[in-house]
């Protein structure tokens, strides 16, 4: 009866501790994840609108929410998976060593072998992986093109042309993940057939040991478990640096969007105004273009003066510039030579904090 109780405790302990594991290794994925988010958000919201005009949104989406589901998969529940299986590898050679240093060696000569495959197509898994996630992207940065403009592809009768354009994207994203999935398949049978075919070596050259007497059938059968305790924890590990490449794949992009620069910069000394300011607004010689098509001129060597307290009306067609002067007025884009000034200082040497404060 107390060894059936001890039993039962320890199950009770077995029990708390895989629950407490589940709880805490998912809480950590959410929660690195979650500050992750909200890191790469806080940064794109403060991009210039010249970054939108080159970066989709749905590009930007895609890596807000897919990407970053890849790399709470990989925190959560692979770095568990690939820590019980480096401590089975690891304490199973223990085990074979002692059991047996002579066959150990020759479980140990094809380690070697078995991690030249893993750097191999880790490598080229994750260059894969990469490839897959910005397929990805592209069919969510279709979709919701599609969808913000669905009134207009209506009005055109353009619904099969999309359908078929969607179709494409999500065909191009399918191969690029089957290319990845290829990859990780071959890792696996190559690391499979070195790990097992060991332990096949093993067992021959256990068998002849045993037939001579040196070893012991039963020495034979506990080295031969624990070859193959060692052999499915390697194997466990291939698949889990596929998962790791993926992670890292996605992780690459998320780091692309927060190294990414605005292409307007604070002045190192920004000069401070007044919380008011009754200065006029003057223009330059101003010439703008948008980033993503500097060929069009929006602006072209406008000069301008508005005078406090002076209303002045923009008026124009579709294109001509009105709404870019506003947002060259709000430094929310740089006009490409020329200058602009608020009262007696140019906008580049203003910090934009001030500026809109000035604007109020």
């Amino acid at each position: 009866n107390r060894y059936f109780a001890v039993m039962i405790v320890v199950v009770g302990v077995l029990a708390l501790a895989s629950a407490s594991r589940y709880y805490l290794v998912t809480w950590l994925g959410e929660r690195v994840v979650a500050e992750l988010r909200n890191q790469v958000y806080r940064h794109i919201i403060r991009m210039p609108p010249g970054f939108f005009e080159t970066t989709r949104t749905g590009e930007v989406l895609s890596r807000l929410t897919t990407d970053t589901t890849v790399v709470q998969t990989v925190i959560g529940s692979t770095v568990t998976q690939a820590l019980r299986n480096i401590l089975l590898t690891v304490g199973g050679i223990g085990l074979l060593v002692y059991s047996n240093p002579k066959l150990s060696g020759l479980v140990l000569l094809v380690v070697p072998l078995v991690v030249v495959p893993i750097v191999v197509f880790g490598r080229k898994v994750r260059r894969l992986s990469r490839t897959a996630q910005d397929r990805l992207a592209d069919v969510s940065g279709r979709a919701e093109e599609t969808v913000n403009a669905v009134r207009t592809v209506q009005a055109f009768a353009q619904e099969e042309r999309e359908a078929t354009t969607f179709a494409a994207a999500s065909e191009a994203a399918f191969q690029a993940a089957a290319a990845r999935a290829k990859a990780r398949s071959m890792l696996a049978a190559v690391v499979i057939t070195l790990v097992f075919g060991a332990i096949v070596a093993v067992l021959w050259m256990g068998g002849q040991d045993v037939l001579a007497g040196r070893i012991t059938a039963g020495e034979l059968s506990a080295f031969v478990f624990f070859a193959t305790v060692v052999a499915s924890a390697v194997g466990g590990l291939s698949d889990i640096v596929g998962d790791l490449q993926r992670a890292a794949g996605a992780t690459e992009r998320l780091f692309e969007l927060l190294d990414s620069e605005p292409a307007i910069r604070a002045p190192a000394a920004p000069l401070a105004l007044p919380e008011r300011t009754a200065g006029e607004v003057r223009f330059e010689a101003v010439r703008f273009a948008y980033p993503g098509h500097p060929e069009r001129i929006i602006l072209d060597g406008l000069d301008l003066a508005v005078r406090p307290g002076e209303s002045v009306a923009l008026v124009g067609p579709s294109g001509a510039g009105k709404s870019s002067l506003i947002r060259c007025v709000n430094r929310l884009v740089e006009p490409t030579s020329g200058r602009i000034f608020l009262g007696d200082e140019e906008l580049a040497h203003l910090g934009a904090a001030a500026l809109r404060r000035a604007r109020r």
